[in-house]
């Protein structure tokens, strides 16, 4: 079983890739979804995306759209930027993504336009190949489709996926408008195992603990790949976490510094994102971070507050000196 950490956007960036791989045991990072046509003009922020020194052999750029030809233009670029490979994101359900016609918008299209991009991008890849000797892989990351989906139309679209190329699907098995209050329906992952031999397929979606990642073990058994996403905002260390459940190993043990990982998270930040970015993404990793304290309203809402990087530092040293025994935890 890989462990995956998922694309979330204003998360999924180098300092916090530095974050969880400090704890080991993640096999994949996929990135924050890169608009194919912001790329391709390459305008001042789009570098910052494309860092990927701490993992470089780990990478999946997942790149969003909603122009099929955009897309194999931005999927050449990518290409020669090293990783595993390309995802094409099919899953985002966010309204001001899929009524444009990316994320999900792919999922709700003639089946025909979808292929046509699908094409586009692994003609990109095996172009790639061919002048390189290197070989990338072609994924997608995808939902169940509409609210009121068939099992013959989302078949029928995960068939055209295989058949166009795709070497890995990650299934979130939710509809367009199902909300993450529990498990998602993890027998379609297990499904798309069965009927696909050549192709892996990942499940993603509410593995947050060990009594969650062991029910999704159950239900879908013979998934290659677990990816978490929000979990890894909140415990950077999750996957060392159940590694201990996957390995058997109740001796690969540690003591986490939780005040040091959030000042070495912004550390980072100042390192490896522009200063216009630095408050709404400092903002966005402490909702999650700050969740798993004792006081997390309290410490969450003194870090939204966000007055600059000294400031963020102060707040975090005031909040451990309050709560002195917050500071360290055994995983």
């Amino acid at each position: 079983m890989k462990f995956i950490c998922g694309p979330m956007a204003t998360i999924s960036h180098e300092a916090f890739r530095r974050c969880v791989e400090a704890f080991g045991f993640c096999d994949e990072y996929f990135t924050e979804m890169i608009n194919a046509s912001s790329l391709l003009n390459m305008g001042p922020f789009e570098k910052f995306y494309l860092m990927n020194g701490t993992v470089e052999d780990k990478i999946v750029w997942q790149l969003t759209g909603w122009d099929g030809v955009t897309m194999g233009k931005a999927a050449s670029f990518l290409c020669t930027q090293g990783g595993l490979g390309i995802d094409i994101n099919m899953g985002c359900s966010a309204p001001q993504i899929y009524k444009l016609g990316a994320g999900i918008g792919w999922m709700l299209k003639p089946i025909s336009e979808t292929a046509q991009c699908v094409r586009e991008v692994k003609k990109a890849i095996l172009e790639h190949e061919k002048s390189t000797g290197e070989h990338l892989r072609l994924s997608v990351k995808c939902r169940l489709g509409k609210d009121d989906f068939k099992d013959n139309d989302f078949f029928s679209f995960t068939d055209m996926l295989v058949s166009e190329g795709v070497e890995l699907i990650t299934l979130h098995a939710r509809t367009i408008r199902e909300k993450p209050r529990t498990y998602p329906r993890y027998a379609y992952v297990q499904e798309l195992c069965s009927r696909y031999k050549n192709v892996d397929v990942y499940l993603n979606g509410f593995v947050k603990d060990e009594a969650s990642y062991e029910y999704a073990r159950k239900m879908a058994p013979d998934a290659k790949g677990m990816m978490i996403a929000t979990q890894a905002a909140v415990e950077p260390w999750i996957f060392r976490k159940l590694s201990n459940i996957e390995l058997n190993d109740n001796f690969n043990r540690i003591t986490v510094d939780r005040k040091l990982v959030a000042h070495k998270f912004l550390e980072d930040m100042v390192e490896c994102q522009p200063e216009e970015f630095w408050k709404t993404r400092v903002q966005r990793f402490f909702a999650y971070y700050c969740k798993q304290f004792e006081f997390a309203h309290y410490f969450g809402s003194k870090m939204m507050n966000y007055f600059g990087m000294e400031d963020s530092h102060n707040k975090i040293d005031s909040y451990f000196d309050e709560m002195p025994g917050e500071q360290f935890i055994e995983i």
